[in-house]
């Protein structure tokens, strides 16, 4: 009951493996397994080691033997070619001193704290500080603006932050740059020397511990079949890592990256061949929930060809869009990349409802582009337009071939576009990072007009059964409603 959870996480592994000690067989017919249990029971020797107050006997040349641990490379002779391996040695040598002299001139008496994942606050920070230099748009300024608003509309960032007064000052500076582009204007962006070193100071607060981002590349593999090129190349990136310094063995999660090396050198060796592998996640159920809370899990979309653990998809967040209002209480909440349809009778008020929606996305989630085929552009559009009318929405008579600048796309209407449930999928697969909304014109019964295909695919389905009157009945939802012309 006293030890550590990732010891605590090796004996259930242990127990499982062994029966409760009663059988070794597995221990001697996997190398896999006898590594991992090597591992732990080297690491709870040293806890009890220190724990009891013992000394290892020739402490210095033990520590200075692992520093010279090189890890060989499943392809040696592609490796020992890689020109960068002296640079990154060089590099680190750089970074550390780098991050010294930082310290020293901005007042820090410590290094940055090393840490799972970097605060949200500090990625916008650096984002504004690569902005210097650089030649943007206002649009691309507004949308940087717009992710941060957001952000702190879903309270992901929040006033008790303790980054608060430079969220602030960056939403401030944000504005302030704004004001100074023109119309459709390209201008370089320049930050000042004073506000740079603000910035610096703040970022050097927090560093990434480095076995992290590996970690992390490793666990999104598990549950795939991936090419042995690919668990060759992973194996070796790390390795070079280790070697090199960048990964060291005090490394809060050096146990995990010697278990994945160890791991991934199995599955090549056991292909020789080559072809495809597949990583289960059984065989590391001995650290594995430790480093799935402190990897980030929030996901926006499994593919479908992954496998996942129940016990892991339980611990999972799915992001979501953070719906408000009117919009929350009749739709609910929806993942990003949701997939829409609109349909009603002519008159009805669909087009209305569309474009009030398409304004609200517009407004506080993203870019719009809203395909106006059945009306075209004209001035009863622009008057359904004058309410909701946002620098982040647009529309176009025909739909374009590229729609890579929109977050969401409107399609009014699909049959007016005499687009099919096989267009409409195309389209999702080419653009899976985007939400589309589609509109439908309605038979004399009041169905909507199409396959029926159209509907199996959708997550939110919205009819408009009377004038004024929207019911929504998708998967977040059930049954919400909705006045239309109402204000």
């Amino acid at each position: 009951q006293n030890l550590p959870l990732t010891l605590w996480k090796g004996k259930e592994f242990v127990d499982k493996v062994t029966e409760d000690g009663k059988s070794w067989a597995k221990y001697h017919q996997s190398d896999t397994i006898r590594k991992t249990i090597d591992l732990f029971l080297e690491k709870l020797n040293a806890f009890f080691d220190k724990k009891n107050g013992v000394k290892k006997r020739n402490n210095l040349s033990s520590k200075s033997s692992e520093k010279k641990e090189v890890i060989k490379a499943l392809n040696p002779q592609k490796v020992n070619k890689n020109p960068n391996q002296k640079k990154s040695m060089s590099r680190v040598r750089k970074m550390k001193s780098s991050q010294k002299r930082i310290s020293k001139s901005k007042g820090i008496d410590t290094m940055p704290q090393k840490v799972e994942s970097i605060a949200l606050e500090l990625k916008f920070l650096k984002r504004y500080l690569n902005l210097d230099q650089k030649a943007k748009t206002k649009r691309q300024i507004r949308l940087f603006l717009n992710v941060l608003q957001r952000a702190i509309i879903e309270k992901r960032i929040r006033k008790t932050s303790k980054y608060a007064i430079e969220i602030k000052r960056l939403q401030k500076d944000l504005m302030d740059l704004l004001t100074y582009f023109k119309k459709n204007s390209i201008m370089q962006v320049l930050i000042s020397k004073r506000k740079q070193d603000q910035i610096l100071k703040v970022l050097g607060r927090e560093s990434e511990i480095p076995s992290i981002k590996y970690i992390r590349e490793y666990i999104a593999l598990q549950g795939r079949p991936i090419p042995t090129q690919k668990a060759k190349t992973l194996h070796n990136k790390i390795a070079r890592k280790v070697n090199t310094g960048i990964i060291s063995f005090k490394d809060k999660y050096s146990i995990q990256i010697k278990q994945i090396l160890a791991h991934l050198k199995n599955l090549v060796q056991d292909n020789p061949i080559g072809g495809e592998l597949m990583i289960e996640v059984r065989p590391l159920n001995g650290f594995n929930d430790v480093v799935q809370e402190s990897v980030s899990t929030e996901v926006e979309r499994i593919p479908d060809n992954v496998v996942v653990n129940s016990m892991d998809l339980v611990k999972m967040k799915f992001s979501k869009l953070g719906f408000k209002d009117k919009w929350l209480r009749f739709i609910g909440n929806p993942s990003s990349h949701f997939n829409m349809m609109i349909f009603g009778r002519p008159k009805f008020g669909k087009s209305i409802l569309a474009i009030d929606f398409a304004g609200y996305l517009a407004h506080c989630h993203g870019s719009v582009l809203y395909v106006a085929k059945e009306e075209g552009i004209d001035e009863e559009l622009k008057q359904k337009l004058e309410s909701v009318a946002h620098p982040d929405l647009d529309t176009i008579g025909s739909l374009p071939e590229n729609l890579t600048k929109w977050d969401f796309i409107f399609l009014d209407s699909i049959n007016k576009m005499r687009l099919t449930p096989q267009d409409l999928e195309g389209l999702k697969e080419k653009y899976p990072n985007k939400s589309f909304v589609s509109i439908f014109q309605t038979t004399k019964d009041g169905k909507f007009r199409g396959s029926q295909e159209f509907m199996h695919d959708m997550d939110i389905v919205i009819e408009v059964p009377e004038k004024g009157k929207a019911v929504q009945f998708g998967r977040y939802n059930q049954g919400g409603e909705l006045k239309i012309f109402s204000n």
